[in-house]
């Protein structure tokens, strides 16, 4: 779902509306402004040449820059640009005792509780008056503050003259004050060749302390889904997806059916819930977002001399990749802990396959190790026959132990390893059973690791007592 070509229509447009200046006129651009004497510099070149390129070049600079008139004629200028300013009033700051006779006017940083609602200049016109906002767009979060939506509104014309005009005329008439804090400059552009929309705000906000920041964002977003027969074959495998998701959370209503409270004492479940919400949060706003581009795109192809408000679809569309990425995270998280379970399944399984043989190493070495535990448990009896120990009942050398000075935890833990290694080579290396496939149980499995962990012990508690027996020999 995500267009290949996002990043170079980024570039182009950034390239355009940030780094261009007029040919012949100070080379001022969006990101040298300033101060307000290169804000209006700006606009009345960069950007107003920007948005009406068909008369930015003459003929002959036309022929010899047919390369990068190209951006113009591929994007189309979607209903005209806005432009939104912010301010705040007078008095929102103390000026100190000593200074007041000389300082009348203190303008603090913007906030919500700061700004200036009130009509100022030429209150016949739109851009003097306050206009609160009627749209679905987030807050901005600047360099210097989080600004909200309304302020001192206008939107420019189709015509490149009458914009200029509309320019000269707030900057005679000082439109931006000292109360000014921020400009949104937005507008929106649409691709055909690569069916992206390219949604731009340029920001310039005005500290408190003088001078000017500017920041931007360009969004290049696939708002229109399905165009192509790609795009078709991609919407078949959403309607399946949708299909999977309605069955996996049957399954877990029924889970949290069966096992009550007990369901959610698992991890891994808590991580399925994560996923299902997830999903239907993405499905949720696929369809929102669709829903609201056929009733944009049906107001601005009745009137194209109004401003399309696609930023807030582009802001959330950008939240709708990421919650598709997280999704797709804790999705790998999960196929690769499976994948790592089952693996591991397949060569226990195939390792007691091939384990049932008589002439396996591993129940060669089980078999040795255990007969060597034996004989170092009667490390300290005097040598005798070797067919004499072989032939020693458990009961005999249990009693022996006992009288060698080993407690009944020891013996106890012998006897118990003595009973597991008989029962599983009877199992898994009797000759009978060789050619015999017998599955291994839950039980078997348990009482084999088990059988291990004993072994490891009782393997380091052997070391320690040879370790003893030697220090003694040494001191003899």
């Amino acid at each position: 779902m995500v267009n290949p070509h996002t990043y170079y229509l980024n570039k182009v447009m950034s390239s355009l509306f940030l780094d261009t200046s007029v040919p012949g006129e100070e080379r001022t651009n969006f990101k040298s402004i300033r101060s307000i004497t290169d804000f209006w510099k700006f606009m009345e070149g960069p950007l107003l040449e920007g948005l009406y390129w068909d008369s930015w070049y003459s003929n002959q600079q036309l022929y010899d820059l047919k390369n990068s008139s190209r951006i113009y004629y591929e994007n189309l200028l979607l209903g005209v640009p806005r432009v939104r300013q912010l301010k705040v009033r007078n008095n929102t700051c103390k000026v100190y005792s000593s200074f007041q006779s000389l300082i009348s006017e203190c303008y603090s940083k913007y906030t919500s509780a700061n700004e200036d609602l009130s009509n100022f200049g030429l209150t016949s016109n739109s851009e003097w008056r306050y206009s609160t906002s009627n749209t679905n767009s987030p807050w901005h979060w600047g360099f210097l503050g989080v600004y909200r939506n309304g302020g001192y509104i206008f939107t420019l014309s189709k015509s490149k003259s009458e914009t200029k005009n509309k320019f000269i005329d707030l900057r005679l008439n000082n439109w931006i004050t000292r109360g000014t804090r921020v400009i949104f400059i937005d507008f929106s552009l649409y691709n055909a060749n690569v069916n992206l929309f390219c949604i731009i705000r340029l920001v310039a906000e005005f500290p408190a302390t003088g001078g000017i920041v500017t920041s931007w964002q360009f969004y290049s977003v696939k708002l229109l889904r399905y165009v192509s027969y790609y795009d078709y074959f991609i919407a078949s495998c959403e309607i399946i997806f949708c299909i999977f998701l309605f069955v996996f959370t049957t399954q877990e209503v029924k889970k949290i059916k069966e096992f009550k409270s007990d369901y959610f004492k698992s991890i891994w479940n808590w991580l399925e819930l994560l996923l299902l919400l997830l999903c239907f949060v993405a499905v949720s706003f696929n369809i929102y977002c669709n829903i609201q581009i056929f009733l944009l795109l049906g107001q601005l192809l009745k009137s194209t001399e109004k401003y399309p408000d696609f930023y807030f679809l582009a802001y959330w569309h950008i939240y709708y990749n990421n919650i598709i990425a997280i999704t797709i995270f804790f999705a790998w998280i999960k196929n690769m802990f499976l994948a790592i379970i089952n693996d591991t399944y397949s060569e226990v399984k195939a390792d007691y396959s091939i384990g049932r043989r008589p002439d396996f190493e591993l129940g060669k070495m089980i078999k040795q190790s255990y007969k060597n535990i034996l004989e170092k448990f009667r490390l300290k009896k005097a040598q005798k026959d070797e067919d004499k120990k072989t032939t020693k009942d458990s009961g005999d050398l249990a009693e022996q132990a006992r009288r060698e000075g080993f407690d009944e935890n020891e013996i106890q833990k012998a006897e118990q390893m003595k009973k597991w290694k008989e029962r599983l080579e009877k199992k898994y290396y009797s000759a009978e059973i060789q050619d015999d496939y017998q599955p291994v149980t839950q039980q078997e499995f348990r009482e084999l690791f088990l059988y291990a962990v004993e072994l490891e012990k009782e393997l380091h508690y052997i070391n320690l007592k040879l370790n003893q027996v030697m220090r003694k020999l040494s001191a003899l």
